[in-house]
């Protein structure tokens, strides 16, 4: 048996989302086959819990279309004068380390590149992200800031997810990662349920202000194997 989160929508008034530990069974291997096999596995767990409707894994493994557009590797946006890139490699170009970075060459690269670019690697401890002359401090939630702006120039694509209330990503260790994208996703159905649209959060000062820190999520440490 395995542990991974399922993200939910919330709309208590001191938190945004809220997580669920789902125990199942895991199915060992780096194919998409096998990944498949322990995203059934930990949707059908889930699912027995209360208030579990539709849940939708958000990875290039999803077993359905959407949750692969919208994957951050796919979803793509374009930025004030940048080229359209995706989500992940503006992520990744945007990170500041002790030794080095922003990297913004890695902006217009492939995302799978620019996520195992050796400067992400080699620079040193992660202190913080630098994008279009805005700094983000690594608890100011830029990652979901970038995905909500994926979502805003995509609009089919969110009005699909708002099909959803749980949401998963097979991929996201806990112990290793600072954002997920399964995370964002229900941050995006609890906005809409809130009646936060995110034309009103296109400026960083007032995502930050919409979203304070405190009331978002702390992923817990978990033992995944």
């Amino acid at each position: 048996m395995s542990v991974r989160p399922i993200f939910i929508p919330s709309i208590h008034k001191d938190t945004f989302v809220h997580s669920l530990d789902i125990n199942f069974t895991w199915f060992p291997g780096f194919s998409k086959e096998q990944k498949q096999r322990s995203i059934k596995s930990l949707h059908e767990e889930a699912l027995k819990k209360d208030g579990v409707k539709n849940i939708l894994e958000i990875s290039t493994k999803s077993l359905d279309q959407v949750g692969v557009d919208a994957s951050a590797f796919n979803l793509k946006l374009k930025p004030k004068n940048l080229a359209k890139a995706s989500v992940e490699s503006l992520y990744q170009g945007s990170k500041v380390f002790e030794n080095g970075g922003p990297f913004i060459d890695l902006y217009q690269g492939s995302a799978l590149a620019a996520k195992k670019d050796e400067r992400i690697k080699t620079s040193g401890e992660l202190i913080g992200f630098h994008f279009q002359g805005v700094d983000w401090g690594l608890n100011d939630f830029f990652y979901d800031w970038l995905y909500l702006m994926g979502l805003n120039q995509n609009p089919k694509l969110a009005k699909e997810l708002l099909k959803f209330n749980a949401f998963t990503d097979i991929e996201f260790n806990p112990k290793k990662s600072y954002n997920c994208q399964a995370f964002t996703a229900a941050l995006y159905i609890s906005a809409s349920l809130r009646g936060i649209e995110l034309e009103e959060i296109q400026s960083p000062k007032n995502f930050k202000e919409t979203f304070p820190s405190e009331k978002l999520i702390s992923f817990q440490q978990l033992d995944l194997f």
